[in-house]
Formats: C-alpha cells, structure tokens, sequence
C-alpha cells in the first residue's frame, strides 16, 4: 500500500524537492503531514490488534450434545467425520477426557464454572437464583471472567442446558435467566419450532416434542440442513461471526451449542447415505451388568415412538438406532466444517483458539444402555480437541486423563488471562506442550452416586455404600467388579474421591 510505513523516507523526499500544483508550498506540507499522520496511524492502529490478537486471542468453543467419541480421529472408521477430523489433525486430541456429570445441566455447569455442583439439570438456574440473592461468594462464569477481561461473549444453540439461556415452560422467559450478567448475546433462532424448548427436542420442519410417545425416536428427511433446528443455529452463528469479525480491535469469545446427535436421532437424509450397506462392529458387552451398577432402563430412549421394539433384544433395531446416531453424529461434523469454513473465509484462524467438546458420552447398547445417566465408561468418557496458532506437533493424541474442569484454565492460560482463584481444574497447557505430560484422575458424579477415574482404575460409590471397582488393564474392564478382590485399592482411591469431591 502507498502509505505503508517503510515508504515514508521516500514520500517525503518527493514532498521535500516537489511541488502539488495549483498548492503552495505551505500547503504542501501540511498535506503531507496529514497524510503522513494517516500513514502512522494506520500502521500503529493494525500492530496494536496484531499484537492484542497474539496476546489475547478469540476463542471459539463448540459444545456437541450427546456426543461421544464415535469419531473417525478417535478410530472409528466407519463414522463420517471429516471436518472434525481435520481439525484434530491440526490440534491435540484428548483420548481420555471425562465429563463430570453423565447429564446435560450437570456437566455444561462443570464448563462454564470451572466448578464441580449439582448433579442434575438445573444446576446453573441453582447457581443463577443464589446471584439473584447476593453475589457474594458466588464465582464467576467463564464468558463473564473473559466479558470482564476485554472479550464480547456471544452464545447461540445449546451451550448452557437451556438453549437460548432462559427459563419459563417453554425456555423463552426473559425474566428467568440461566447466566445472568455472563453474555453479551445469548440467542437461539427458533423458526418453525416456534421457541426454544421446540428446538431442543424438534424434527424436521417445525415438529415439536409434545408427548414423546407420539414422536419417532428416529427419522431421516430430504432436504437442507435448515430442515431441522441446527441448521438455524448454525446459520446464526455465521452471522454473529460475521459481526464480531467487524470490530477487530476486541476479541471475541463465541460459543456454539449444536443440538445433535442429542435425541430425537433426527438428520437430512443426504447424511444417512454414508451408512448405507455399512457393517458396524458388534456392541463391546452388550449385557446388563450383574450387581449393584448404576444401570438404568434407558428411560430417555424408551419413552419415544418406537413401533413396540428393543435395541435390546431386536439386533436389527439396534443397528438401525446406531446408523441413525452415526448420521447426526455427520450431520454435526457437516455444521463444524461450515463454522471453520467461515472462521478461515474471514481470516481468523490464527487469531483464534478452538475447543471442541462433547458434554458427555452416550451408550450405544454397551451394558444393555441406550443412552447416557450411568457412571460407567460410555456415559462420562467425550471428545475434546483443541487447535490453536504455535502448537507443537499438532494431529497427535494424547491419553493422559484429563477432565471437563480443566478447559476453564486452559482457556485463560491461552487467552493470556488471569485464571480465578476458585476454579477447580488445572490447565491443559503440559499436555498441548507435550502429548507424554501426565494426567490426572478424573471425579465425576450423578444422583446415584460418585465415581473416580485415574490410569488404570474407575472406582464408583454409591450413596448407600455398595463400591464397584474396576481394572481397566484386564479385557473384562467395566465388566467385572474387582472390589473385594483389591481392598487396598478400594481405600486408596475412596481417599482420593473424598478428597477431590467430599
């Protein structure tokens, strides 16, 4: 450009031994000097956002509901995940990261506070009605820690349990707020499905969850993928992009909640193509397990129309539940591959740090479960990604155990922020640096019970005392109870458990 400022010698050379016709000397120079002021303050004004761009960075957090690690970068090559899996061949991909609690509200609290707290769904109106009673003692959100730092924090979808962040019957009352004072903007475009609630749990074209009985459990419909609830979701996300790639002397902190593969397993039919004619591997210990578990009945599934049959004992229902599941699993990949599009379409990528996360895992029949609310393996295990400019030895994977807790300071340790006192994970930043840092053990927890997870072992305790414990070394895994076999261990990871999460 004329003006850049490694030409400036020159242009005032020319200003020195030439004359503008028709301007007087004085004239002139002070043309020249008004031109040169624009020149320096162009030139200050871009260093001063690259260098607030290198310190402080975008982020861009992705949350997957119902989302277990049923990717291709997590080695199931028979899911269609292309989009994620290049981004995780540009980050670092958690192989073992886990949830804190097998339940949406429950475990988006965990994120968003850095905090553990109630195990059950409503926990950040819990938090939310305290805030309205006194502030004090109350820790910040993770969007009001960076809103508070500089950031304009946006949230569209699924990104706290509510979609949208409100209350009321149908989730759209502005006076029952799920996040008070945490979002610059909280949105969730409806459309045909009328109001947050309807998305949530929506089909295709506007049909909303009245009575579950009366809904399909599955469903493929042609068409784009506006036809269903996500496809609006993403939609706004790429105009709230648009609008906070116009200010670039802020950074921004945009968080996107996609819906799917969350239940219904609803998806455009173009994505159940992949699965068309493919073989699934059988389900790894597809039997309800002996003792006291924390099994369930799957209550969430069962409760949809599903013309009187079982995954259980119907193994052709079961893979039809599973192909439907892989299809919103590519339907979300899909929706991730256009929000990085636009991400690199408006050049951010480098000024950006991306988390993708899934809020907990999903049995897939495993232990005779289809769905998520048990402490075992398939509940609490999700993917986690994170992809940012200067990693080291970016695609490469690393098993140490980490958890949910620990995005929180990993963000503002990559943000070049403060990590609040109270925030209860540690950063992820040894295991960026390097895939071989160690770990450490993972406390999750439900209504039933608490369980802790470290290397080798997962240790579960039930309210009334019953203790499972399992050896992640042997081929049985969550199979077999190991309790009484191991007593030393049993105390010695209940002492870690109490200590962790009293």
């Amino acid at each position: 450009m004329w003006c850049h400022f490694d030409f400036t010698d020159d242009l005032m050379r020319s200003f020195r031994h030439h004359s503008v016709p028709g301007i007087s000397h004085k004239r002139t120079w002070l043309l020249f000097a008004f031109v040169f002021t624009l020149c320096l303050f162009a030139r200050n004004g871009s260093s001063a956002v690259a260098e607030n761009a290198a310190q402080h960075p975008n982020v861009l957090l992705i949350c997957v509901d119902d989302l277990r690690p049923e990717l291709a970068c997590y080695g199931k090559d028979y899911i269609s995940s292309p989009n994620i899996d290049r981004l995780a061949s540009q980050g670092r991909i958690f192989g073992r990261h886990y949830v804190q609690a097998p339940t949406c509200g429950a475990s988006r609290y965990t994120l968003l506070t850095g905090q553990y707290g109630p195990g059950d769904n409503g926990a950040l109106f819990q938090r939310a009605r305290q805030l309205g009673n006194s502030s004090a003692g109350i820790a910040p959100t993770m969007p009001s820690w960076f809103r508070s730092h500089g950031y304009t924090t946006v949230s569209v979808g699924k990104v706290s349990h509510h979609p949208g962040g409100r209350g009321g019957r149908d989730w759209d009352d502005n006076q029952q707020l799920e996040m008070p004072e945490s979002w610059d903007r909280h949105l969730l475009p409806a459309g045909p499905w009328q109001h947050p609630r309807g998305s949530m749990h929506g089909l295709a074209n506007g049909e909303i969850r009245e009575n579950a009985k009366e809904m399909d459990v599955l469903q493929s419909v042609d068409g784009g993928d506006e036809i269903y609830p996500d496809g609006l979701i993403l939609d706004e996300s790429l105009r709230q992009m648009d609008r906070l790639a116009a200010d670039p002397t802020k950074p921004f902190f945009l968080a996107v909640g996609i819906i799917r593969p969350h239940l219904p397993f609803g998806a455009p039919a173009k994505y159940m193509d992949a699965y068309k004619g493919v073989v699934l591997p059988p389900i790894p210990h597809p039997n309800k397990p002996e003792g006291v578990t924390t099994w369930h009945g799957s209550g969430e599934f069962m409760k949809y129309n599903r013309w009187g049959r079982n995954p259980n004992n119907d193994a052709e229902f079961a893979t039809d539940v599973r192909r439907h599941y892989a299809a919103c699993v590519t339907y979300a990949d899909a929706l991730v591959g256009r929000l990085l599009q636009r991400l690199d379409r408006l050049g951010l990528r480098d000024d950006t740090v991306i988390v993708l996360w899934g809020d907990h895992g999903w049995h897939l029949g495993e232990h005779a479960i289809w769905g998520k609310h048990a402490l075992f393996e398939e509940s609490l295990r999700s993917p986690l990604v994170i992809q940012y400019k200067g990693l080291e030895n970016p695609g490469q994977r690393t098993d140490s155990v980490v958890e949910t807790l620990d995005i929180f300071p990993t963000l503002c340790e990559l943000s070049g922020l403060p990590t609040p006192s109270d925030v209860a994970g540690v950063s992820l930043k040894p295991c960026l640096d390097n895939v071989s840092a160690k770990g450490h053990p993972a406390v999750s927890y439900s209504r039933k019970g608490k369980t802790i997870r470290t290397d080798r072992y997962r240790l579960i305790v039930h309210g009334k005392g019953s203790v499972e414990l399992y050896d992640h070394d042997s081929e049985q895994a969550e199979t077999q109870n190991v309790a009484t076999q191991m007593p030393a261990v049993v105390a010695d990871l209940k002492k870690q458990l109490e200590q962790r999460w009293p």
